[in-house]
């Protein structure tokens, strides 16, 4: 059948051996760290009614005029309406702050406008999954997700994340090399998910979890949303985990194939399907959702979306120190290195350190004091990456509010929805 141009899959096939090569060679760039960039989503809530739903028609106005708006970084919208912004990569962390700051009080004032407001929350506490964009790859990516159950409609609507990105790093051993840093990213990820949880409600009722999020993911595919082995080399396990994930849609005229089962290296081997090409490789990349992600650099993505106008700029701020100030990289590293054992070998997130993270947060004792310590290596480090005190300030708070207490965002949620209950039962018994 032949292919419409917006699918961008012309171009020559590339074979099995082919496609492991591209992969290699664009996974980790290996160079000294220097920039820095943030991907951070909200939901869109109604400013003096959040519990309602936003219809259709608001939604479309609001988006709209967003799109007008003169930002630096880009602007996109999520398949549940969601709006997220990506940065420029950023020579600094103090001018990745700076220019995403801005652009969010642009969007606030826009989406404003409209009677509607920006909500830093893991998962919509209150709205079930529902659809507001209709496109085939979101047609192909729901159909593919509902496999597995409802967790993959949940993150395509829902949800909302902070996605540090940060360079691969260096070629070399040492706490600067890329080595290093994706192994410090996958140990290091349960102590940000449990520091950050924040999503422990959905459909108007608590889940158990404190980051539902993370469940979410956890209970999807994990040749879609797991990570590769830390035991091999990380460009091999990475090329062998992106040639042995399933694919989750060929891309045509009409409505996009959904193959069961079939993974890239199959596709590479088929004689019934059309041939892959280079730009369906890179589609087939996108549509894996492992909790760390190389793109040439390194995409952290299991930050719960984080309450508050800076609540965002705190993981950004923290995960920037531990990976780009080498003598807090090497106390994350010895911090983090007790919980290995607890992952049992398994990869991130389908193991047991990465659930008692996303279930339990800083109420776990050794996650706690991993904790600690690494929000302490973090604030002594970002006066020498030039952080600003606004910076240093929010980490500073969320680090008494909840690291040192043993707490999360999510707490709050909790207790205000307890406070809530307790309210309704008194005003009954009146």
């Amino acid at each position: 059948m032949p292919v419409s141009p917006e699918c961008d899959v012309d171009g020559p096939a590339v074979t099995e051996q082919q496609a492991e090569a591209l992969v290699e060679g664009i996974c980790f760039k290996t160079g000294p760290p220097r920039s820095v960039g943030v991907e951070v989503e909200w939901l869109v809530h109604r400013e003096r009614a959040p519990h309602d739903s936003v219809g259709r028609e608001d939604l479309e106005a609001a988006h709209a005029d967003l799109r007008t708006l003169p930002l630096t970084s880009g602007l996109s919208v999520e398949p549940g309406g969601q709006v997220e912004l990506s940065s420029r990569p950023a020579p600094s962390l103090a001018q990745c702050v700076s220019e995403v700051s801005a652009d969010l009080a642009a969007v606030r004032a826009a989406l404003g406008e409209h009677g509607l407001a920006l909500a830093g929350m893991g998962v919509d506490p209150w709205q079930p999954p529902r659809r507001f964009l209709r496109e085939r790859r979101y047609d192909a990516m729901e159909a593919c997700l509902d496999r597995t159950g409802p967790a993959g409609r949940t993150l395509m609507c829902t949800s909302a994340s902070v996605q540090v990105c940060l360079d691969a790093g260096r070629e070399e051993p040492g706490v600067m090399g890329f080595a290093r840093r994706w192994w410090l990213a996958h140990h290091l990820g349960a102590v940000l998910v449990a520091a950050f949880a924040n999503s422990p409600m959905a459909e108007g009722r608590s889940t158990g979890w404190l980051s539902t999020r993370q469940l979410m993911w956890a209970e999807l595919d994990p040749g879609r949303a797991g990570g590769p082995s830390l035991a091999h080399d990380p460009r091999r396990a990475w090329v062998r985990r992106v040639l042995d994930a399933p694919v989750m849609c060929v891309r045509r005229d009409g409505p996009w194939e959904v193959p069961d089962g079939v993974t890239f290296r199959d596709w590479t081997r088929s004689r019934t399907m059309r041939p892959p090409t280079h730009a369906d490789l890179d589609y087939h990349i996108s549509t894996l959702f492992p909790p760390v992600r190389p793109r040439g650099h390194l995409e952290l993505r299991m930050i719960d979306a984080q309450p508050g106008d800076d609540g965002w700029l705190v993981p950004l701020a923290v995960v920037t120190a531990l990976f780009d100030d080498p003598g807090a990289a090497a106390i994350a590293h010895r911090a983090v290195q007790p919980l290995v054992e607890r992952a049992a070998g398994a990869p991130a997130p389908h193991n047991p350190l990465w659930t008692d993270a996303a279930r339990r947060g800083l109420a776990d004792p050794q996650l706690k004091r991993a904790a600690v310590t690494c929000f302490a290596a973090a604030l002594d480090a970002l006066p020498r990456l030039g952080a600003s005190t606004r910076v240093m300030d929010a980490v500073a708070a969320h680090a008494d509010r909840y690291v040192r207490r043993g707490r999360c965002p999510a707490d709050d949620v909790l207790d205000r929805q307890r406070g809530r209950g307790t309210s309704v039962r008194r005003r009954a018994r009146r």
